[in-house]
């Protein structure tokens, strides 16, 4: 059965987002006070124990099934020539990652994660939305429930990410049209474009911006007129995992860029989620202030496909760990201060 039977049950969904355990984070914060170290003394990692024990609702959270989730689509924009590459690489990769070639597939299974590949329609890009929406409203309201439907029974923490040929482009554009700002402040390299190549994007997302001026600011319709399908599946995993209590880990600019026309209108949408890096992509730092979010990693990378939250994925299982695994003082027989 598809989570959001409707684009109102959408909204409603949003409009209606549970919150944390506050006596389980509660119950975590007592825990890391009796724990063998100075109080403070993991920093983050003290923090991220007691996050997610609020989504998990224990004291003692663990991963017990992580799973990474890359979705995959392609852009009628790229036929302005906004990407290094051709669209036909989005397939390639998919191919890739199903095959275990990619950097995802090493990074998954060195954080002890599964991965799920969900490519969405590659043979029918979405519409070129510098003069139409990207997506009809049934094509955006199915991607949305692709991406709910990776947030299955046991999964206990969901990283995402995605892989397509011209998404930057689409999430300029929808950092844009929900925050505000120039096409300028939104668009970068990408894949590796040249200054031209920038300029041209940013050419496109005003562009974009202008034809769909006129219309609703809701996020779906945000969504659905210049996002494209991976980046709506994102969105729905994100709203899915919400209602499930699951910790999201967010990747880079793209993957952050899907919560920019909900969290315009519903801000609270990201308390359930990690930015696990800050990409090299420009807008991407600007989009986590936006968001209130602060990074765990900043690598300097750029790939996409959730390579940066699977990294993170390992710092987060550190922090359960310590938390769990710790002797408190009075376990250690040391005296406390």
């Amino acid at each position: 059965m598809s989570a959001f039977v409707s684009v109102a049950a959408f909204e409603r969904a949003l409009a209606a987002l549970p919150g944390p355990d506050r006596v389980a984070q509660a119950d975590a914060t007592a825990r890391q006070a009796t724990l063998t170290k100075p109080p403070g003394s993991l920093g983050r990692l003290e923090d991220l124990a007691v996050f997610v024990a609020g989504w998990q609702g224990v004291a003692a959270p663990r991963i017990e099934h992580g799973r990474v989730a890359v979705f995959a689509g392609n852009h009628g924009v790229v036929a302005h020539g906004v990407s290094a590459f051709p669209a036909a690489v989005t397939a390639e990769m998919v191919r890739n990652f199903r095959n275990g070639g990619a950097a995802i597939n090493a990074l998954a299974a060195a954080a002890g994660l599964d991965l799920v590949v969900v490519p969405l329609e590659l043979d029918r890009p979405t519409a070129d939305f510098t003069s139409a929406p990207a997506m009809t409203a049934e094509d955006c309201l199915a991607a949305l429930n692709a991406g709910a439907a990776v947030v299955a029974d046991g999964v206990d923490l969901l990283v995402l990410g995605e892989m397509g040929i011209g998404n930057s482009t689409a999430a300029a554009a929808l950092c844009a049209r929900s925050f505000g700002g120039s096409a300028a402040d939104w668009v970068g390299p990408g894949t590796g474009v040249d200054a031209a190549g920038v300029a041209r994007k940013g050419a496109v997302v005003e562009t974009a911006l202008a034809c769909h001026a006129g219309a609703p600011h809701t996020a779906f319709e945000t969504l659905r007129r210049v996002g494209g399908r991976e980046i709506a599946a994102i969105a729905g995993a994100v709203v899915a995992a919400r209602l499930a209590g699951v910790v999201v880990v967010l990747d880079g600019f793209i993957c952050s860029a899907a919560l920019a026309p909900i969290a315009a209108l519903h801000p609270a949408i990201v308390d359930h989620c990690i930015a696990g890096h800050c990409s090299a992509e420009p807008g991407h730092v600007r989009l986590l202030a936006r968001l209130g979010l602060t990074p765990l990693l900043d690598l300097g990378m750029r790939l996409g496909e959730a390579s940066g939250g699977a990294v993170a994925a390992g710092v987060i299982r550190a922090a359960l760990a310590a938390h769990r695994e710790m002797a408190t003082f009075a376990e250690a027989g040391i005296s406390g201060a």
